[in-house]
């Protein structure tokens, strides 16, 4: 399978940087492997726009189908290796299963092994954690591999690793050398009326459909929310593990 751009993790960052890199028109595809880590939080309480905070699960629900929204594919796997090629990357996961990618982003905290046979790269060990090596822009020492979020040793918050997956991604969208001025959504007229083309990356809208819009969205938004979400956090391993151990059930 041939593909632009491959998205390693389904986190915040990786869910994000599908996001912004599909909006651009880079042909994006997700390979994830189990639940986010953000899974664990009980509530999630530090994210801009939810002033009582938000179910972990859900946010993370409505990230996916944001990022599905954005046009990028999913699939499930746990990436196994990642080579450099005359043209790209080739991807493969542990059930064989194959891509070819122009470019790579790795967000799959906490597991980066899958780059470890790769020239170039360089690790960061802090204690038992285990870090690429990334500029701030999450540029690593190979053209078209990329760091984000947690993995790129971005502090273990939602709101920094999401946003440092938006970094990556404009990041690999400039090194594409894709027009590209910034993702914006504006009212009609708001560049044309000044006398400017509407830049790459940028649309207006007039008012009927920016009313259309927001009903759409905020009628997604009562759905979303209209019940509670089914599964509780997901406990640390290690304390399952010792529950077990306990006979706690």
């Amino acid at each position: 399978m041939s593909t632009d751009a491959v998205i390693v993790g389904g986190g915040v960052a990786g869910l994000t940087a599908a996001t912004y890199t599909a909006r651009a028109g880079v042909d994006t595809t997700v390979v994830t492997d189990g639940e986010s880590t953000l899974a664990r939080n009980a509530h999630l309480e530090n994210v801009l726009g939810f002033p009582r905070g938000v179910n972990a699960r859900t946010f993370l629900e409505l990230c996916v189908e944001g990022a599905q929204e954005a046009g990028a594919a999913f699939t499930e796997g746990r990436v196994a290796r990642v080579e450099p090629t005359a043209d790209g990357f080739a991807v493969e996961t542990a059930d064989g299963t194959s891509f070819t990618a122009d470019a790579v982003v790795a967000a799959s905290w906490s597991d980066a092994s899958y780059l470890a046979d790769i020239d170039g790269v360089g690790f960061l060990d802090r204690g038992s954690k285990t870090f690429i090596d990334a500029d701030e822009t999450g540029r690593t020492g190979v053209d078209g591999l990329y760091a984000a979020g947690r993995l790129a040793e971005q502090p273990h918050q939602t709101i920094i690793c999401a946003g440092h997956g938006a970094t990556a991604a404009l990041a690999l969208i400039h090194d594409a050398d894709i027009p590209y001025y910034h993702d914006w959504v504006t009212p009609e007229g708001y560049f044309t009326e000044r006398g400017r083309d509407v830049p790459p990356g940028c649309v207006e809208i007039p008012a009927d459909e920016r009313r259309d819009r927001e009903a759409r969205a905020n009628e997604r938004m009562r759905e979303a929310f209209e019940e509670p979400q089914p599964d509780g956090p997901t406990m640390h391993p290690s304390v399952v593990a010792a529950r077990e151990d306990d006979g706690e059930h």
